[in-house]
């Protein structure tokens, strides 16, 4: 293991104290909850004020660049804060990812005013792959880039396109991959009903559209990986917000609940239970921790650690949330109870940017584990 300081600093608390008192004030579950009947009239304001108002949007941006010079330890703490409130805002789709693929660009180049723009809050970007997509593997050639500059091609499955100002679409063409931006509404953007309408996905069409082109072949694939390995080590926190949220207020919830003349969280069965919880959720936490910290300090172990936080805080998120909703009993089956929230988005986040099963495969290959040749046999 790295030697990484893996402490909160004061300045991480009271980013998080900010982040946690504005999402209380204007992100209650009860405001949420109408998203999932198409009212989305809850994502703007509240993404104004993350963005504008706290400066969120430029977290990952240098100072040099217009953006607050932060880190991947403060975006973490921002996810973790945006996964208690199951917020529904593209904060990890545009100031983690798409921000991330914007700083591959060099300085002085054609993306000098998306990148301030973003930085500002002022603009809001999207990477153009499927939500399913993981890092390390080869992008895409959904979408084809001609002679002449122009994009033609149909992506599925988008997060962050219905926000988004400016598309960033990898192309393929004669000699790789490159990066163009595109203005949203140059591409045909489809909504889809997504299992998570928090984060809900589009599928985006262009009919040779043109953009323009941020970063040649063959940067844009590096840059994109990078985008998509920073979005994958940072998720874990926002995995790590939810299993947070569905511990506590389901530990609060059997405090309170009666049943057979005495308190429900008084049975041994379910204090098992909750223990077990407490452990994966308490592991969880170190796992994102440390792939947050690695990844801002650009650490060698980063890649391992990202892993390792990917093929576990998801499984753990969805498990806290199937908790929830079942010790919560018949009330966290309603659509009343916001337990079904934190379940939808454990569920959604399990399989984006690559599913926990994948993240294993990809930690053994980057440890040098060999694979499995032939039968187990138990002992």
């Amino acid at each position: 293991m790295s030697d990484v300081d893996l402490l909160y600093s004061d300045v991480e608390d009271e980013l998080r104290a900010s982040v946690r008192g504005l999402l209380a004030d204007r992100c209650p579950p009860s405001a949420v909850v109408p998203v999932y009947d198409g009212d989305r009239s809850l994502v703007r304001p509240l993404w104004q004020a993350l963005a504008g108002d706290l400066g969120l949007a430029g977290l990952l941006v240098p100072e040099e660049r217009g953006g607050a010079g932060a880190s991947a330890r403060e975006a973490a703490v921002v996810l973790e804060e945006l996964g208690r409130a199951a917020a529904p805002v593209p904060f990890l789709t545009s100031s983690v990812v798409a921000a991330t693929v914007l700083l591959g660009t060099e300085s002085g180049g054609p993306a000098d005013a998306l990148v301030t723009r973003l930085a500002g809050g002022g603009l809001t970007a999207a990477l153009v792959l499927p939500l399913s997509t993981p890092p390390g593997a080869d992008v895409p050639a959904a979408v084809r880039v001609d002679d002449d500059g122009r994009l033609s091609g149909r992506v599925t499955s988008v997060a962050g396109a219905l926000e988004a100002d400016v598309l960033l679409v990898p192309a393929a063409g004669r000699d790789g991959t490159s990066v163009h931006a595109v203005p949203a509404p140059d591409a045909a953007i489809t909504a889809v009903t997504s299992l998570d309408m928090t984060r809900q996905l589009a599928d985006v069409t262009f009919e040779s559209a043109v953009g323009e082109q941020l970063l040649a072949a063959p940067a844009g694939a590096a840059a994109v990986r990078r985008g998509l390995e920073t979005g994958i080590a940072l998720l874990a926190s926002e995995q790590l917000g939810i299993a947070q949220w569905c511990l506590s207020t389901t530990v609060a919830y059997l405090k309170e609940r009666r049943q057979f003349g005495r308190v429900v969280g008084g049975f041994q069965a379910l204090k098992h239970r909750l223990a077990d919880l407490y452990v994966a959720t308490e592991s969880a936490a170190a796992a994102a921790r440390y792939a947050a910290v690695t990844t801002a300090a650009d650490d060698p172990d980063r890649l391992v650690a990202s892993a390792v936080a990917a093929a576990f805080c998801g499984d753990v998120a969805v498990r806290a949330a199937e908790e929830a909703v079942q010790l919560h009993g018949g009330i966290g089956m309603t659509w009343e109870h916001p337990a079904h929230l934190y379940l939808k988005r454990a569920k959604s986040n399990q399989i984006a940017l690559g599913t926990p099963g994948f993240h294993r495969a990809r930690l053994a290959e980057l440890v040098d584990l060999p694979a499995a040749t032939g039968p187990v046999t138990p002992r």
